[in-house]
């Protein structure tokens, strides 16, 4: 493997439930100022669209098959600007939905999916689980993904190391607390050996504060950045993978 560097672009947001014109246009300013500071890649929160609990104030009839309409969209604008995206957003696949984290790359071609397997029961009974973890190609690089309590289970992140994944991002909206996170993410990193990178949101949702939620940077097992903001927040990493140096960093941070 040759070495490889990439920018990547954490859209750290604070979506507001139900309005999703709004959380999306919010999505699209965040990734042109992303683009406009070097970013090969753009990586947003779980359920950034809707809000978290979204379904008790405006259901599910919104959701349709993907890609379309706005996330049709956004893939042209992923090509007007030259980056790969990765967006978080529910779909319908027959008479089921998915929490769905799409990778689209720089030509605004849709490479892959991959549908929330751990599914938090009550706040998300509108989901199915997805089934299984493949590693999606962008940019030459082998990607894995994972949506938020992904990580709380041990072999999927092996998993996709098997697939030939060489990082592991993942969208998040996990709020401190009872149940908040508590070294999952740098178990699994641990465990498959590979470097993970988690964007996570703040704001406030329905009986949830995610203020103080970190988006975090993990490489061997360890926590090397985390990454808090009571403000929508741009931070911009890079990424460094050869055969002898896996390295994460964060570059900069700008306001949205």
């Amino acid at each position: 493997m040759e070495r490889v560097s990439k920018r990547i672009g954490l859209l750290h947001l604070a979506p507001k439930v139900g309005q999703l014109q709004k959380n999306r246009s919010v999505i699209e300013v965040g990734t042109r100022l992303a683009a406009s500071y070097g970013a090969d890649w753009v990586l947003s929160g779980e359920l950034v669209v809707p809000g978290y609990r979204f379904e008790q104030l405006i259901g599910t009839s919104w959701i349709t098959t993907e890609p379309d309409g706005w996330l049709a969209r956004y893939a042209l604008l992923a090509k007007e600007l030259g980056v790969a995206v990765f967006v978080n957003h529910p779909e319908k696949d027959g008479s089921s939905y998915f929490n769905t984290l799409f990778a689209i790359d720089a030509t605004g071609t849709m490479r892959g999916r991959h549908r929330k397997i751990c599914v938090t029961p009550v706040a998300e009974d509108w989901s199915t689980p997805g089934t299984d973890a493949s590693p999606v190609t962008i940019d030459g690089v082998s990607v894995g993904m994972l949506i938020c309590a992904d990580a709380s289970r041990p072999g999927i992140a092996m998993r996709l190391r098997e697939l030939g994944a060489q990082v592991i991002l993942s969208s998040a909206a996990w709020h401190p607390g009872e149940w908040g996170p508590a070294g999952e993410w740098e178990a699994r990193s641990d465990e498959a050996q590979l470097p993970i990178i988690v964007c996570n949101r703040t704001g406030d949702d329905v009986g949830a504060s995610f203020v103080d939620a970190p988006s975090v940077l993990v490489v061997g097992g360890r926590r090397i950045e985390e990454m808090t903001s009571k403000d929508p927040t741009l931070f911009m990493v890079e990424l460094t993978l050869s055969p002898t140096e896996t390295s994460l960093a964060l570059v900069d941070q700008r306001p949205l």
